[in-house]
């Protein structure tokens, strides 16, 4: 290899390093934030995600502008991971209804319901990329209820919107009780709701179904 040549790859790597580990750093501190959210809420201080990610300060601010950027990145992680754990169940298990119960076992590990309170009023919901993020968890749990009616294993009348309720609710800490301690209970609880949601019914349910578009909509 030509010395040019060996500059350019030289300077290559020197280039690329950085964003990997930048991109590292990012994820670590997605990560801390999600972790602390979920302990303590979204007014979490930002020096203490900082440290528990392992990075400066100064790391989370050149990441992230504020903390409602910040706030929007671990909505949207955790929105892009549980649709995906969607889709990998749906292509992974025997059956659509085995599909479902292992999509909502592993999303509520994602303690999504204990990140609800992020949402605050001041949470921008309409973020686009909130928006087809959660396009693509509709659709990919959508599609797992579906075919799970089509094979005759799920109840015809609830809809996602039924699931996402249950799923946030079950998987919420009760008030002052913290997360490690009511996990011992999250998945036997949503078993429960799970068998209920297996056809044929057993009763008749009150109202309608709800869908994802009731769940945005604001009193």
């Amino acid at each position: 290899m030509d010395t040019a040549a060996t500059e350019g790859v030289e300077g290559h790597r020197r280039v690329t390093r950085p964003r990997a580990d930048a991109v590292r750093n990012r994820e670590r501190i997605v990560a801390a934030a999600r972790e602390m959210f979920v302990e303590t809420g979204a007014d979490a201080p930002l020096d203490e995600i900082a440290r528990r990610a392992g990075v400066g300060n100064a790391t989370v601010y050149r990441h992230f502008a504020d903390r409602a950027e910040l706030v929007r990145q671990v909505v949207l992680s955790v929105t892009e991971r549980i649709a995906g754990q969607a889709e990998t169940a749906r292509a992974e298990e025997p059956d659509a209804f085995a599909a479902l119960r292992r999509f909502v076992h592993a999303a509520a590990d994602e303690r999504i319901g204990a990140l609800c309170p992020v949402l605050s009023d001041g949470f921008d919901q309409n973020h686009p990329a909130l928006l087809a993020a959660r396009d693509r968890l509709e659709k990919s749990i959508e599609g797992l209820m579906e075919q799970a009616r089509e094979e005759g294993m799920l109840r015809a009348d609830v809809a996602v919107g039924d699931l996402m309720v249950a799923l946030s609710q079950l998987s919420r800490p009760l008030p002052g009780i913290p997360c490690p301690d009511i996990d011992r209970f999250v998945h036997r609880h949503l078993q429960l709701f799970l068998d209920g949601l297996q056809a044929p019914a057993r009763s008749e349910l009150p109202g309608s179904a709800a869908t994802f578009e009731d769940l945005q909509r604001k009193p």
